[in-house]
Order: C-alpha cells, then sequence, then structure tokens
C-alpha cells in the first residue's frame, strides 16, 4: 500500500498543532493556554522575541490582545492569530519594494 508522504504545508501544520499541544493543558483544559502556559510557550518558541522586548509587559498586553473572547486563555484560533500576526510581519521584512 503506498501512502502519500505529507506535504510541506501539511507538516507545518502537524508542527503548530503538536507545539499548541505540548503547551496547552499543563494547568488544566488541554484544549487552550492559560496565561503562565502562553509566557512558557513565548518564553521557548518565540525566545528571541521576547527577550528583545525592552518592556517586561509586552508579553501580558499580547495575551490580552489575542484572547478575544477575555476568557484569560487562548484557544487555537486565538493562538493561529498570533502565528499569523508573525508570519505577515516576516513576510512584510522578506518582500523587496521597488
Amino acid at each position: 500500500l503506498f501512502l502519500l508522504q505529507p506535504t510541506e504545508t501539511e507538516r507545518c501544520i502537524e508542527s503548530l498543532l503538536a507545539v499548541f499541544q505540548r503547551y496547552a493543558g499543563r494547568e488544566g483544559d488541554s484544549c487552550k493556554l492559560s496565561k503562565r502556559e502562553f509566557v512558557a510557550f513565548m518564553n521557548t518558541e518565540l525566545a528571541a522575541f521576547t527577550k528583545n522586548q525592552k518592556d517586561p509587559g509586552v508579553v501580558d498586553r499580547m495575551m490580552k490582545k489575542l484572547d478575544l473572547n477575555s476568557d484569560g486563555q487562548l484557544d487555537f484560533q486565538e493562538f493561529l492569530n498570533l502565528i499569523g500576526g508573525i508570519a505577515v510581519a516576516c513576510h512584510e521584512t522578506l518582500i523587496v519594494k521597488p
């Protein structure tokens, strides 16, 4: 039986799911990131970003902005808003404008 290998995009999606699940549920709901889980994610997975911030409150403000339903946690959709925003920012810096 021949099984298709996942595409690059499918592997990226699998990686995002795996990273989210690695941090979510350490303190309760396995489908959401608590504030402490989000901070752990940011400090580990996006360490270059957090270490370069002069303002120590930036991660707290990010959490509040991403938490669209104001439940104090980030679900996967809210988490993807962060990932999408970072991807857009990276894309914009890579585009050479004439």
